[in-house]
């Protein structure tokens, strides 16, 4: 009933309210509408704060409505395909190494780090070495924070890799994603090329190129990078001169480190000292209220003097292992165990033995084993519920308590919700301690994944986890007819390349034999197989993203007169299965244009460029990120024709797009800059009632709807309106702006009735206070009129839809084509009400003055034409319905584009017209004349 139902609950909320991780849902009500509340909540999440997609309309500082949006997923870069999970792993890897609490005496290491970033230039990479869990990821990444602290203008970006052969280490990847971090920084946009071999060689020019816009130093940092498959062969760049404001940190292995790679400054970790190893023990055992006599402390001590037992991981382990056992065990039994260990393996095999100990029966011991090895044998980790699943006699108690003690004692640790070892010598140990009979052992459990992924995939949905494990593990197997088959399957390509995964596609079909035409020919055959089967919307709406996907990849790998065709084939399935107007056909536009760029047909991509902007802007508006996209293609096609005047306009307008989407919404590593303003701004907001605090409170509610965080927001809002009702007066057009901002937070929220009176109240104290012209008041009068129609408040709409009207008259003269377009919207909503005869003259007004504007023949006049039709046609005139619709369709008709001969339409949108263009077709006017 609303109401905290325990001190344990109401202890939870607590925490979880001190987290800015963690988001809470209060939810009243049934199961199923809790389940939704959930998943349009994670769904938010994934797209606002991972992939930073726009989740609100913002104009001003005032919240806007979301719009449902028809547009394809859509890449972040252009047309550079950006894999979320990718870089979500490498956020948490981040977080995961900067965990420890205790300095370990890395001050010294500080000050080295920083005299390289102040070193003049040239200057080579600085190798930081130290044996396995020596503690140079910890000090990396307490040097990223330290650095971003106190140097906010120097760009840092770090790529921490993971386990060999995991995607982690994939050298193609690493750099793609670290010129897009470079790209995204210094607000340019250019084509990226896909082939792994030319993205390594053109890296240090992109480094050079990108440099040269940043105004402060930059900072790369790649941990672990002996780890990368091929490191010193792919990482050759590192050799180059280095640009005069970058500097290059790389951490190794003593033992792995190419020996070309030790004649750069160094800067290596000592073992641990004394006092650090004391520090370390004693919070641990701390920590679980664990004391340690004077004697079991020298003991320690003692023990951690060698190299191998004094780093930073073997003494962590160590000290969790003695706080595990001290509250329970003896503690002098256990150092006695410990101290029989010479190295961070040895000691993980002990502390796996006592897990075993504690367990209750040779069952679970079993599942133990089973989970360990199919963890170890996968690609890139196994999740909770595939584990379930792979071993149906696992309770998720059972579960739940393995995973507990394999956690804290850092053999597991959790990436993108995946579970994977948290260090290489936690997998080397199971290896020693599980999989002694060798390759035998490793092939089974890996074929138990197989199966298990085979059976999942199924041709109309494969998920990122199949496509991710199972060509992996047939290149493992060694099976190429199977891995051969499994590329075959259009999904597991297409998931591979959406994700930017090309290099590794690549390398599955090297292992088959096969070059990139044969390649091509086979994936055509496929494709033709499958749309045989396609059948209804949906079906083809997936088959012409598939016929995308094959385009693009055969043009990334530059054969171009074969790209054509399937690209050619979506555009085409999109204009019949959608409307030729959806933004899906502008995707379409806009990758045949970027063939013939590749191929010099610059005139052919200019237009089909043209009519993918025109479409964006119908679809969006002129200051949206995708009409950004196409402005920079056709600068960059201008460019490349020396069209350098015209280059420059279309640059700047894109960059000033761009500019406010970000300023807007965040972008990738924007939310973080978000959350560091929301608490600055938290700081402001503890003084008196001011103008100035009411709008910081009111910024602040904005930054955290744009969070997602719509209960914070709510606070902020509601005391930016208060105060501003006590400071100002409830009249002050400043209180509408927080009715406004309230009231769409409530429309997010559906709660539609309380959207309803706040945006009524802002309404009325706009129409008193503004300009009858005046943006703010149109703003209202838009969302308002919305909310009605939504509300199926049809009758309250309507004066707000001729509010509407009245206003773009005022602001742009009667004649003006946004004057059209705001009649014929109140024209669809009479519709709508059955009210065709006041439709009409609307109609009839709308496409004179489109008529006027843009002549004859435009696209807007054909489709309001078709819509004047559909309102004959329902009145019973079939013979006037046929003649403006044949109109209609020779508009359509001479908007041509030659392409392989093909005639397909140009298009174009207005206004509301989406709702009507179905009603009318050639087969309903024909049923008419036989009736």
């Amino acid at each position: 009933d609303g109401k905290v139902s325990s001190v344990s609950v109401q202890k939870l909320i607590e925490q979880i309210s001190c987290m800015n991780k963690a988001k809470m849902i209060d939810h009243v009500g049934g199961v199923e509408e809790g389940a939704y509340e959930i998943y349009n909540c994670v769904e938010k999440i994934i797209k606002q704060d991972i992939l930073g997609c726009e989740m609100t309309d913002l104009e001003g500082k005032d919240l806007g409505n979301k719009e449902d949006s028809t547009a394809p997923e859509e890449e972040v870069f252009g047309d550079v395909l950006w894999d979320a999970h990718d870089e979500q792993e490498q956020m948490e890897a981040f977080q995961q190494a900067s965990n420890s609490t205790c300095e370990l005496g890395f001050e010294k290491y500080f000050e080295r780090l920083n005299d390289l970033v102040a070193a003049p230039a040239p200057i080579p990479p600085l190798l930081v070495s130290g044996g396995p869990g020596s503690g140079k990821s910890l000090l990396l990444s307490k040097w990223i924070q330290l650095q971003q602290k106190h140097s906010p203008n120097t760009l840092i970006l770090y790529h921490f890799v993971g386990r060999p052969m995991s995607t982690s280490s994939e050298s193609a990847l690493i750099i793609k994603r670290l010129t897009l971090k470079l790209m995204q920084h210094s607000w340019l946009v250019s084509p990226l090329t896909f082939d792994p071999a030319k993205l390594l060689e053109e890296f240090p020019r992109w480094l050079e190129k990108l440099s040269a816009r940043h105004q402060g130093s930059i900072i790369i940092i790649i941990d672990s990078i002996d780890q990368i498959q091929q490191a010193e062969k792919h990482m050759k760049w590192l050799i180059d001169p280095l640009p005069v404001n970058v500097r290059v940190i790389v951490s190794v292995n003593v033992e792995t480190c190419p020996q070309a790679w030790r004649l750069w400054p160094t800067l290596h970790l000592d073992p641990l000292k004394s006092k650090d190893v004391k520090s370390l023990i004693s919070a641990e055992c701390n920590s679980a209220n664990v004391k340690l006599t004077k004697e079991q402390e020298k003991k320690l001590e003692r023990h951690c003097r060698s190299a191998t037992t004094c780093n930073a991981l073997y003494v962590t382990l160590l000290g969790k292992t003695i706080a595990c056992v001290g509250n329970t065990g003896n503690i002098d039994e256990i150092l006695q165990q410990c101290c029989q260990c010479q190295d961070t393996v040895s000691l993980y095999r002990l502390v796996l033995r006592s897990i075993q100990e504690s367990l209750q029966s040779d069952k679970e011991k079993g599942l133990l084993r089973e989970i360990l090895c199919v963890i170890g044998v996968s690609h890139n980790g196994v999740s909770e519920s595939e584990l379930m699943e792979l071993y149906p006699e696992l309770t998720s108690a059972v579960l739940a308590s393995l995973l507990h003690s394999l956690h804290k004692m850092c053999l597991l640790t959790y990436g993108c919700g995946l579970l994977k070892f948290q260090h290489l010598q936690a997998w080397e140990m199971v290896k020693l301690e599980y999989m002694e009979a060798g390759e035998n052992v490793i092939s089974a459990y890996r074929q138990k994944l197989v199966e298990y992924f085979t059976m999942q995939l199924s041709q109309d949905r494969v998920t990122w986890r199949s496509a991710d494990e199972l060509p992996w593990l047939f290149q493992q197997q060694g099976d190429k007819q199977k891995l051969h088959k499994c590329l075959l399957n259009l999904f597991v390509s297409q998931n591979l390349y959406k994700r930017g995964h090309f290099a590794e596609l690549l390398s599955y079909w090297q292992l088959v034999g096969k070059d990139k035409s044969s390649m091509a020919a086979e994936y055509f055959d496929s494709l033709k197989e499958y749309e045989k089967s396609s059948e209804g919307e949906e079906s083809m709406i997936c088959l012409a993203d598939l016929y995308e996907t094959l385009g693009r990849f055969l043009k990334d790998l530059g054969l171009l007169s074969q790209a054509v065709a399937p690209l050619q084939r979506s555009l085409e399935i999109r204009e019949t299965a959608l409307d030729p107007d959806h933004p899906r056909v502008a995707q379409s536009l806009h990758q045949l244009a970027g063939v013939y760029v590749q191929w010099k047909k610059f005139g052919n991509a200019e237009q089909l460029y043209k009519q993918a902007l025109e479409i964006s802007e119908n679809a969006y508006g002129a200051e949206h990120p995708r009409v950004a996209r196409e402005l920079d293609a056709l600068a960059t096609l201008y460019q490349k024709q020396n069209k350098y005047e015209q280059a420059e306009q279309l640059r700047k307008k894109s960059f000033k797009i761009r500019q406010k989407a970000a300023r807007q919404k965040g972008s990738l590593c924007g939310f973080a800059l978000l959350r560091q303003r929301a608490l600055q701004l938290e700081e402001l907001t503890l003084g008196k009632d001011t103008p100035d605090n009411a709008r910081t409170l009111n910024e602040l509610g904005v930054l955290y709807y744009l969070q997602n965080n719509l209960e914070t927001a709510e606070l902020f809002l509601k005391r930016s309106l208060e105060m501003r009702e006590r400071v100002l007066g409830s009249d002050h057009p400043d209180c509408a702006q927080s009715l406004n901002n309230l009231a769409a937070l409530y429309n997010e929220k559906k709660h539609y009735d309380k959207a309803e009176e706040l945006y009524e109240k802002a309404l009325d104290i706009r129409r008193r206070a503004l300009a009858p012209d005046h943006p703010s008041l149109a703003y209202t009068v838009k969302h308002l009129a919305v909310l009605y129609k939504k509300m199926g408040k049809l009758d309250k709409a309507v004066p707000l839809y001729e509010l509407a009207v009245e206003i773009r008259q005022k602001s742009f003269g009667p004649k003006h084509p946004s004057v059209a377009t705001a009649l014929v919207n109140l024209a669809v909503l009479y519709c709508q009400m059955k009210k065709q005869i006041e439709a009409l003259p609307l109609y009839e007004r709308a496409l004179k003055i489109y008529e006027d504007s843009f002549g004859q023949m435009h696209p807007r006049v054909g489709e309001t034409l078709k819509n004047l039709a559909v309102l004959s046609y329902e009145r019973g005139d079939f013979e006037k319905a046929a003649e403006l619709y044949k109109r209609a369709m020779e508009i359509k008709e001479a908007e041509t584009l030659l392409i392989g001969g093909k005639a397909t339409s140009r298009h174009s949108s207005s206004g509301d017209t989406f709702s009507l263009k179905s009603a009318l077709s050639p087969n309903a006017l024909l049923e008419h004349g036989q009736r």
